[in-house]
């Protein structure tokens, strides 16, 4: 979290300033940081209610910066613990979605080319509780080339690699649907339009928050927040990348007096202003989680971090 003496710093430091809001650089508190990783904070209020966030902006073609991820098998690690059992990288932040009775991931996560963890198969129909659809849920990956992409993954336990397909997609039997908007426009043959997805690195969330440089929430897509979920204000962790190849980390403090949270709105619109030609949501509330060399910045919702499966790691080479 913020620490009080920082406040003096502020009045020096450089500002970088959205549509909305004013982001102070605040470096000097998380070195030693590379010249191509910055660390920025606000605490300007949204919709008249308190609100806390940092975002970290690296560049991925830096090749001293490896971008990896770790996870676990049937068990939970606090962020701090995937700290150190990877030997105290730069950057931590927590990632999938997961499952309190299982402890296991329910997105794609991919370390050094290889699937570690599949999607969920399939998840309850928003409008049938006791039907079952296809999931094909969104992941951020970098390839061998340092170049970001997010697309809707498919994952299969008889294969090695996950598949992805860049235009979202919801499910009707055996037929596939193009999505405009929050409404279907055709439907497709039955056929496979997945790809072989060629990444190096990847870590699963949704929904995706922008596309094309426009927010554009694929959440009705993804089946992920019913009703009027995604206009709720939550701790929230999100990633993107922009035009000129920086990834962007984004976390929001919560569920406390002194921060209200984000919609899904506000969280792609921030995403947006700050440049991301795509961006992606990944789990929230009480697992909302970024350490900087081993520092938290916001504070978590449950008061203490929240063992999680997955994390997305930046490491400096040669550490």
């Amino acid at each position: 979290m913020l620490r009080p003496f920082l406040m003096l710093f502020f009045c020096t430091s450089a500002l970088y300033t959205s549509a909305q809001i004013s982001w102070i650089n605040v470096d000097s508190f998380f070195q030693p940081l590379p010249k191509s990783v910055q660390v920025f904070y606000t605490n300007d209020p949204i919709d008249s209610l308190p609100f806390k966030a940092y975002y970290l902006i690296a560049d991925l073609k830096n090749k001293d910066l490896n971008f990896t991820t770790d996870t676990t098998y049937k068990r939970r690690f606090t962020p701090a613990q995937f700290y150190d059992r990877n030997n105290q990288p730069l950057v931590v932040v927590n990632g999938t979605f997961f499952s309190f009775e299982t402890n296991g991931n329910l997105n794609v996560v991919i370390q050094k080319g290889k699937l570690l963890s599949l999607n969920s198969k399939t998840i309850k129909s928003f409008k049938d509780t006791t039907k079952r659809v296809p999931l094909y849920s969104s992941a951020i990956g970098i390839n061998k080339k340092r170049k970001a992409d997010i697309a809707w993954i498919k994952t299969d336990s008889t294969l090695s690699y996950a598949e992805a397909v860049q235009i979202p997609l919801t499910s009707n039997g055996n037929f596939f649907t193009r999505s405009s908007g929050n409404k279907p426009s055709r439907s497709l043959p039955d056929y496979n339009p997945f790809k072989k997805w060629k990444v190096q690195t990847a870590i699963g969330g949704g929904p995706v928050l922008v596309q094309n440089s426009q927010i554009k929430i694929t959440n009705e897509e993804e089946r992920m927040f019913a009703g009027k979920g995604m206009f709720d204000k939550h701790p929230r962790t999100a990633m993107g990348y922009t035009a000129d190849n920086k990834l962007i980390i984004l976390v929001v403090e919560g569920r406390s007096p002194a921060a209200a949270g984000a919609t899904l709105v506000q969280e792609a619109q921030i995403l947006k202003d700050l440049g991301c030609v795509e961006a992606l949501n990944l789990d929230g509330g009480g697992s909302s989680c970024l350490l900087i060399n081993g520092k938290e910045t916001i504070a978590p919702s449950d008061k203490k971090q929240r063992a999680i499966p997955a994390v997305f790691i930046i490491q400096k080479m040669g550490k």
